[in-house]
Order: C-alpha cells, then sequence, then structure tokens
C-alpha cells in the first residue's frame, strides 16, 4: 500500500506566542513598570480632558498595616469601576488616600512605648506627634505598594493624606464653617468612653460582643411619698447590669404607664406539701444568716409584670430546695410614685449619698427585664442624663477617663477601674459593700448579653459624662462668613453665606426643621439620603434609620495625634470666638505648620490686637478621626476639581453606613446644605471558605498578598467581579480554583484568537452584508453582550458583568462558533469568502473582547493587546468598542436570534444523540456520523451538517438517528466525504487549496 502524504503543513493551524499558562505571579509586575514608565495614569488624564467626569471618591484606610482581604476586595472593585467609566470614554480620575490620625496609630505608637517600659504621657507631644507621622508615612508607603501590586491605577505619586498640610487646613477650615454658622456647642454629655484609650469614641469606633457580667438586685429605701404614706418604710427595687454606677446615683425613675405594686417576702420549699411556715422555722445553716432573712419583715415595690422574674433571681443562693416567693400586699399606681424621695444605700457616708433621691417619671422605662424601676446615673448614660437634667440634676463626674473613681469620692474613691470583672463581681467591693448595708437582695455572675467594646482595644467601653464638643442634630444654623481655601492653598476671607435651605427637599416634612427656610442638619442629611442613588437600594434604609435616631455627633477626643478643634473659649461667657480674620489667622498657620502649628504658636498673635489671650480658653481636644474623614470631599474633590464638585459615587463596605458615609454626609449637610455624592455603593465582608469571619485567633485568613505571590492579582480581581459583592462573600481554596478553572477558559478564548488572527490584515475584511448568517448571528450576539455589560458596568454589577463574558465566551464562542468555524479556518483557502468573514469577525470579537476584559483583568488584557499590537500604546489607554452593528432587539433582524437559537437546540440534540455511540467506541468523533433529522432548522442538510459538524444530515422522519459513515475520510481536513475514494485521499477543497 503507497503511504498517503503527510498533509499536517498545509492546514492553517493557529499560531501565537501567547501562552496558555498564564505565570501571572513573574508577569504581573513587569507590566506594571511598563506603566509606570509609560506615565499611563497621566496619559489617560491628558487624553480625556474636557471629556465627561466621573469621580470616584476614596475612603481612606488607615495607615497602620499590611492590607488585608478587605482592602483587597475594596481597592479591586473600586478600579474595576473606575476602568470601566474611563473605557466607556469619561475622564475617570482616581485619587487614592489615607486616614493618617487618631487611635489607630497612636495606639500603635503607645503599645511600642509600654513594651519599652516608657510613659506616653512623658514624651514631648510634639515628640510623639512626630512619631505618629514617621509612623503613618512608613505604611502609607507600604500599603501604595500593595494597592498598586492589586493594580489599582490611579494618581500614587500624589495621593490625598490627611496629615498633609494642607488636608490639616481644610479640616480646621471646615470646622470653623460649623462653629461660624453657629452649629457647634461644648457641653457635658454622656458619650461612649474608653477607659483604656482615655478618650471618648464615636460610634463607628465601636463593636459589640457577648460578655457575662454581673448583675445585681439592689433596694432604695423610700423615706417620703406624699401620695401614698403607706410606701414609707418600704423598698424601692432597681435591676443593673452595670454595678459600678450605683455610686453614682442620684435617682430613681418609674413608667406612667406600668402597673407597680406593693409585696412582701416570703421564703419556702419546693418540695411538694411543705408549708411556707415550717420552712420559716426551719432557719438553719446558710438559710438562716442569708442576707435575705431580714426581708421577712420588709416589703418592696416593683412592676407587677416583673415580680415572678425577680423572685427567681433573689432565690439564687438561698439553700438547697429553698425559693423567694413574692407576695402582693396592695397595688401602688404609678401617680402614686410621683414626689416620692428614697436615699441611697450608702447614705450613712454623708456628703453626696446623704442626698434624696427623687422618683422621677421616664417614657424609657419597661417591664422587659428588671423589676420596672431604674436607678439614674445621669454620668453614665443618655435618658439618665435628660431625666435628670430637666430635674435640675447635674452630672458628679465621679468617674475618671481611666475608670477610677475620682480620689476624693467618697466611696471607693481611688478605686476601680469599673470595667475590671473582678471589681464589680458579686464578691467585688461594690457588692460586698452594698451587702453589708443591708441593701443588695441579689448578685449574680451570669448575665450574658452584648456589650460594647472598643474596635481596637478591644476593651469594654462605658458611657461617661464629660465635657466634649458636639455637632447638634436638630438645631438650626446661621448665616455665616466664609473662610475658604482659594485653589492655590490660599486663605481665601469672602461674603458667603451659609444656606442650608438650598437643599431641595422634595418629601413631606417628618422631622422638624425639614423644608423650614433654615432646616436642621438632620432633616438636611435626611433629604439627603433621599435624593442619593443607594446601591443595592436596601441600604437606604439602613442609613435613613441610623441619621433618623443617631444623636448629637460628638467631634472632640482627648488625644494628641489629630487635628486640633481650633477654638478660643471666652472664660467669662463660654461663648467661642467667631471672627472671620481670626480663623483666616488659624487657617494659615496650620497650612504653614500643620496641626503643631496650633500647640507651638504664639496665639496671642492668632488672636490679633482685638482680643486679649488672658480673656480665652485655648481648646486643646483634637477631632474625631471621622471628622477628617468626613471632610475628604472638601480638600479632595472640590480642591482639585472645584468648589461646587461632588463625587459621582463612593464605595466602602457596609459597616460604613454609621462610618464614612455618615460622616461625610453630615459634614457636607452642614457646610453645603447636601450630599458630598450623587452615589453610594455598598459591598459586604470577605469571610473564609465556610463562611466564617477571618480571625487570626482561628486560623482562617486568607491573605491577598499570598494569593498574589502565588497566583497573580487578575485571579484575585477576576474573584472580586464574579462573587455577589453586594452581600457577605467567601473566599479560600475552593472558590479561588473555581476561579481559576473561569479564568483559564477565557485566557484560552483569548489565545485562540491570537492564534487564529495571525497575518490578519484590513485587506483581508469582509463587509458584513457579504458574511455567512453565522458570523452575522455572532455579531448580533456580540452587539447584545454589549449593550448588557455596559448597564452592567453602569450599574455596578461587576458578578454579572463577567459573568456574561465569559458564558458568551464560554458558550456562544469556544463551544459554538469556534468549534464549526475551525474546520473554516484550517481548511479553507486564505482568499475564500466564509474564511475571511470568519476571520474578519474573530478581528471584531477581539477588539471588543479584550477592552471588555480590561476593567477586570487588567493584566492579561494588556498582555493580550500587547502580544498582537507589542508597539501599540497600552490597553487601557483605548475606549468602549464600537460595533457597526444595530442591537439585534432593534435591528429588525426577521428572527435571527430565534431561528438561531432554534438551530443551536437542534444541534445540542444531535450531540446527545450521537454521544452513546461515541461512548460505546462506534464512531470516534461526531466527524464520523451521519444523521437523519426531522428539523433542520431551516438550514440546507449541507450546512446544517457544517454546525453540527457530522459527515452529513439528511431530512427524515420525526426524531433524530445516527449512523456511523461509510464514507472515507479526507487526509487534510478529516472531513467524510463522498468524493473521497480512499481513506487519506484529499477532498475536492482541499485538492484546491493544496494544489491550486
Amino acid at each position: 500500500m503507497t503511504e498517503k502524504p503527510d498533509y499536517r503543513d498545509t492546514v492553517f493551524l493557529p499560531k501565537t506566542d501567547f501562552p496558555m499558562k498564564a505565570g501571572l505571579a513573574a508577569k504581573e509586575p513587569a507590566i506594571l513598570a511598563r506603566w509606570d514608565a509609560l506615565g499611563i495614569y497621566e496619559k489617560l488624564r491628558e487624553t480625556r480632558k474636557g471629556r465627561e467626569r466621573f469621580i470616584l471618591h476614596d475612603g481612606p484606610p488607615y495607615a497602620n498595616g499590611d492590607i488585608h482581604m478587605g482592602h483587597a476586595m475594596n481597592k479591586v472593585l473600586k478600579d474595576i469601576i473606575v476602568r470601566s467609566q474611563s473605557l466607556m470614554g469619561k475622564d475617570a480620575p482616581y485619587v487614592p488616600g489615607w486616614d493618617c490620625h487618631g487611635l489607630p496609630i497612636e495606639w500603635k505608637i503607645e503599645e511600642a512605648y509600654r513594651k519599652k517600659k516608657l510613659n506616653k504621657d512623658e514624651v514631648p507631644p510634639a515628640e510623639f506627634r512626630a512619631e505618629c507621622r514617621a509612623y503613618a508615612e512608613k505604611w502609607v508607603d507600604v500599603q501604595r505598594a500593595q494597592f498598586q501590586r492589586l493594580g489599582v491605577m490611579g494618581d500614587w505619586g500624589d495621593p490625598y493624606l490627611t496629615m498633609k498640610f494642607e488636608a490639616e487646613a481644610a479640616i480646621v477650615n471646615e470646622l470653623l464653617k460649623f462653629a461660624e454658622s453657629g452649629q457647634l456647642y461644648r457641653g457635658a454629655k454622656p458619650v461612649m468612653w474608653s477607659p483604656v484609650e482615655k478618650t471618648a469614641l464615636a460610634e463607628a469606633e465601636v463593636e459589640y460582643e457577648d460578655v457575662v457580667s454581673t448583675q445585681i438586685d439592689v433596694a432604695f429605701e423610700i423615706m417620703e411619698a406624699p401620695n401614698a404614706p403607706e410606701l414609707v418604710g418600704a423598698h424601692a427595687v432597681i435591676w443593673t447590669t452595670t454595678p459600678w454606677t450605683i455610686p453614682v446615683n442620684q435617682a430613681l425613675s418609674y413608667g406612667p404607664d406600668v402597673k407597680y405594686g406593693r409585696y412582701s417576702f416570703q421564703l419556702g420549699s419546693d418540695a411538694e406539701g411543705a408549708s411556707l411556715d415550717s420552712v420559716r422555722v426551719e432557719q438553719t445553716g446558710l438559710l438562716a444568716t442569708h442576707p435575705l432573712m431580714v426581708w421577712l419583715e420588709r416589703q418592696i415595690v416593683m412592676a407587677d409584670d416583673l415580680a415572678e422574674s425577680t423572685a427567681k433571681r433573689l432565690s439564687l443562693g438561698v439553700g438547697e430546695h429553698r425559693q423567694v416567693y413574692l407576695v402582693r400586699e396592695a397595688d401602688v399606681p404609678s401617680s402614686k410614685l410621683a414626689g416620692a424621695i428614697a436615699r441611697h444605700p450608702m447614705h450613712g457616708l454623708g456628703g453626696f449619698f446623704a442626698k434624696p433621691r427623687p422618683f422621677l417619671p421616664g417614657d424609657f422605662v419597661t417591664t422587659e427585664t428588671g423589676t420596672g424601676l431604674v436607678h439614674m446615673a445621669p454620668d453614665h448614660g443618655e435618658d439618665d442624663f435628660l431625666l435628670c437634667k430637666a430635674n435640675g440634676i447635674d452630672p458628679v463626674f465621679a468617674v475618671n477617663g481611666d475608670g477610677m473613681y475620682r480620689d476624693d469620692w467618697l466611696w471607693l474613691g481611688g478605686q476601680g477601674s469599673v470595667i475590671n470583672k473582678k471589681f464589680v463581681a458579686s464578691d467585688g467591693p461594690i457588692c460586698t459593700d452594698l451587702r453589708e448595708a443591708g441593701a443588695l437582695l441579689a448578685a449574680s455572675d451570669d448575665f450574658s448579653h452584648s456589650y460594647p467594646h472598643s474596635w481596637r482595644s478591644k476593651a469594654k467601653i462605658i458611657f461617661r459624662c464629660t465635657p466634649q464638643w458636639f455637632i447638634p442634630m436638630d438645631a438650626r444654623a446661621v448665616e455665616r462668613v466664609s473662610t475658604t481655601l482659594d485653589t492655590n492653598g490660599n486663605v481665601d476671607v469672602s461674603q458667603k453665606p451659609f444656606v442650608p435651605s438650598s437643599v431641595e427637599c422634595s418629601r413631606d416634612a417628618t422631622v422638624e426643621g425639614r423644608q423650614s427656610n433654615n432646616p436642621t442638619l438632620r432633616g438636611i442629611a435626611l433629604d439627603a439620603i433621599a435624593n442619593t442613588r443607594w446601591v443595592p437600594e436596601k441600604s437606604r434604609n439602613r442609613i435613613h434609620a441610623m441619621v433618623e435616631g443617631r444623636p448629637d455627633w460628638v467631634i472632640s477626643r482627648q488625644r494628641a495625634w489629630g487635628v486640633p478643634i481650633a477654638l478660643y473659649v471666652n472664660r467669662a461667657t463660654g461663648d467661642y470666638l467667631r471672627d472671620p480674620a481670626v480663623n483666616a489667622r488659624i487657617i494659615d498657620a496650620v497650612l504653614q505648620g500643620g496641626a503643631d502649628a496650633w500647640y507651638a504658636t504664639d496665639h496671642q498673635s492668632l488672636l490679633g490686637p482685638d482680643y486679649r489671650l488672658d480673656d480665652y480658653e485655648v481648646v486643646t481636644d483634637i477631632l474625631d478621626v471621622w471628622f477628617d474623614s468626613g471632610s475628604t470631599h472638601a480638600f479632595v474633590v472640590e480642591a482639585r476639581y472645584g468648589e461646587g464638585t461632588r463625587a459621582n459615587l463612593y464605595v466602602e463596605g457596609s459597616d460604613q453606613h454609621r462610618g464614612w458615609f455618615q460622616s461625610s454626609l453630615l459634614e457636607s449637610s452642614g457646610t453645603r446644605g447636601r450630599a458630598p455624592y450623587d452615589a453610594v455603593l455598598t459591598h459586604g465582608f470577605a469571610l473564609d471558605g465556610t463562611g466564617k469571619k477571618m480571625s487570626k485567633s482561628l486560623g482562617n485568613v486568607v491573605d491577598p498578598l499570598k494569593i498574589i505571590q502565588e497566583s497573580g492579582a487578575d485571579i484575585l480581581r477576576m474573584w472580586v467581579a464574579s462573587v455577589d459583592y453586594f452581600e457577605d462573600v467567601r473566599i479560600g481554596k475552593e472558590v479561588l480554583a473555581t476561579t481559576s478553572d473561569a479564568y483559564r477558559k477565557l485566557r484560552n478564548t483569548f489565545r485562540y484568537m491570537l492564534g487564529a488572527l495571525d497575518g490578519f490584515t484590513d485587506a483581508e475584511k469582509l463587509p458584513v452584508s457579504e458574511m455567512p448568517e453565522l458570523e452575522r448571528y455572532i455579531l448580533h450576539l456580540l452587539a447584545t453582550l454589549d449593550a448588557d455589560l455596559k448597564d452592567a458596568a453602569n450599574n455596578f454589577e461587576f458578578n454579572r458583568y463577567i459573568r456574561r463574558l465569559t458564558d458568551f465566551a464560554n458558550e456562544d464562542l469556544s463551544a459554538f462558533f469556534f468549534d464549526i468555524r475551525k474546520d473554516s479556518l484550517y481548511c479553507d483557502a486564505p482568499d475564500d469568502p466564509k474564511r475571511r468573514a470568519y476571520r474578519t469577525v474573530l478581528d471584531t470579537l477581539f477588539h471588543a473582547l479584550v477592552r471588555y476584559a480590561a476593567p477586570v483583568l487588567c493584566f492579561t488584557a494588556e498582555e493580550v493587546w500587547q502580544t498582537r499590537y507589542p508597539e501599540a500604546d497600552s490597553v487601557h489607554m483605548l475606549e468602549w468598542p464600537t460595533l457597526d452593528l444595530r442591537h439585534p432587539r432593534e435591528s429588525g433582524n426577521d428572527g435571527l436570534e430565534e431561528k438561531w437559537a432554534r438551530i443551536r437546540q437542534l444541534r445540542a440534540s444531535v450531540t446527545e444523540a450521537i454521544e452513546p455511540l461515541r461512548r460505546e467506541k462506534i464512531v470516534r468523533s461526531s466527524l464520523e456520523a451521519e444523521i437523519t433529522a426531522a428539523d433542520l432548522g431551516d438550514l440546507s442538510a449541507e450546512d446544517f451538517a457544517e454546525i453540527c459538524i457530522v459527515a452529513s444530515a439528511t431530512p427524515g422522519a420525526d426524531g433524530i438517528a445516527v449512523t456511523k459513515t461509510e464514507k472515507q475520510k479526507c487526509g487534510r481536513c478529516w472531513r467524510h466525504l463522498p468524493e473521497v475514494q480512499e481513506d487519506g485521499d484529499l477532498c475536492d477543497r482541499c485538492e484546491t487549496v493544496v494544489n491550486g
């Protein structure tokens, strides 16, 4: 037998240097270096100058450690959004920034001091602040490199830092706007306070953890009851889980609508048949000496609904099989408690403790827990403070900043700390003294509940009344004289009245002051929420509820590292100075010397000749860092893009509804009468592969830097785009394996197109009108994809975006179009119209898909682009593809989509019918199969055979019949055709191509 020629060299196989194996970890740094050398970000700004601008304002992370998965997820999502908007032709700058002040950094410096057994308070403040600045600078540089390694494109050479002098000056300027408009006051109110960090905390700096606390029931003897003399000598019982507040008690509160009763005690047995009297006589052992024995002759007052649960608490510890019974003796309407007076259990100490404790009506008193009577410590609770203040009772500031009682406090002076578990335990000094005073009815260390902690120190916090600076939520602003910084950073004093009513109030006024000529900060903020786009929409309700119910904003902190509250308070009047000229000098001083200028300056020179320094107190508190970051819109967005400019979008995690989203909203609402953003996108948190919160102690932390090192940043970027980031998302080995698989498929799509387009030039292009229907159908699908991707990008739904892109590449191209047309690509003559049409469409697909992929797979898209166009600019300089097609849904395509959808279903049925023969090895490939089908999808038999990649197709009866072909196989294209006489000979087409 004559050996058949080898025709492999005559087949036009794809040729490309683009490797199947990505090797991203090694390639990506080189691509980053190329971008840096080309100055891509700067070139984009120049190219897009004058275009519609899209500003995504970066929320500042703290500069205090390596980035974690939450950072990576957030920054990648932002970068995908910015790149997609740039792709759509917009000028989309991105200015990264960092929060550099406050406790996260100060705490780290203090930790270093503690390790060296040094006292921070003994270090000169200027030296301490310099260490904080150096620490922040170090981590800014570290995080900058890590964010860039993720492929995040931005103005990394000129990021914003809250510790830059111009930023600190701008923050002071924003503070003074509040001061000038009267939206600032100093008052003593209970605030969340960290005894460990010795400062007030914002709500966003607090997290809640489950704890087990000591619960106690304490009796206050009633000394006077004008409306119910029979209550004199009875005891009002209160329940609390904060025993340390009893030494600061000043009143008792009852619920006006709560039903109370007067109860007597009896001790009984839970043994069936035992009588109360017999147990009473049995007073032996622990029972006889138990403190409750004295209460057998006394009576207490409490809410009827809580008598049973209180009796159960009192029963603890009275002896085995013993329990306390509360017998209701009389009804006590709440009106009888009005005007009543009790005395403190420690009244014998005299002084503060000898003062009468009045009964005050409180709407907040309920019968959910406790006794229905609440002890009031105005120093340590907001309800307590407001009720006592309304009745002329002032705080006493008994607890110091470190959680210790004042040295001169009559009871437990100099002792504490009040968050120390042993100090407040049932056998601690507070309970011991109350027990000895005969006032402790019950105490146990077993109450489980949620309790606030500082999210930095992880220590418990307390509510503590201290003098602080507040921005009121419900006070109206007044017109002010505006002190601003001009575009060159110079101080500009001009007459610009603050008119908060400029906000469009589109809804009915549900908060007092809204829609008035001078609405409140709360009203402005709520209207701004209503007129802002929230993604997802449900997040609107969350921030609305938070703003609607939040207290006044405490903006002062008793720390060293931060922007000063640069105010002068008149010693005689207590009011702060409001003078535009003084403010201008203050801002200029901070602009020249930073925050340190406030502490090192000659304050008389700032006050000028019109004021005497001796008449004024210089405020030394610093600003809440949330005020710093809430002001960034002023010194980043407006400073760079013009006064009045606001961001198109803010993007952060869902925790920022009470953090940056809210502080920015309140700051801008108070100074500009509107939100600083048009839209807000909220994403969830990154959890481990099983859905648990990542924790070093659990050992389940997924490190983004390790993923980049092992797999490359594009894998991480594709994961971010592919998950439903509006909710909490999972990441782990299995999740990343799925992402890597999806990436490989998309990469291979690009590899195939690069190879298939080898040598393609414009001269080979074929007009759409001359193309086969299959090519026109694919172009219609591309137009549909184009519209869907643009819609997904504009709605920030990149999980839908990447899913549509990968599905198109895998299902419409690789598994369908490429599969069908590989025969034409490999075997048709180069000038064959079908092959030219196919390669023309491939070129269109390439230019579209590489652009679509670029926002997500920024490195891979660049590698793809440079492989085909090594001398060209970056792929990220390109714009959204312009397709010379109408969208199929608008084109009147005479049912093209519907027709080919049916053809694809028929093709799938043919493949399914062939599979049993393939499994049984009757046929090795579909090319050996001949089919008879009732429906050929309105195609000719030849075209249907080509679509199904079979030897032949014949119209027939119902269903699909498959047989093995008897025709011989072409030695070049491997198709089984009637003109091939012997296996291995050439078919007519291949004969023409090979021999001319």
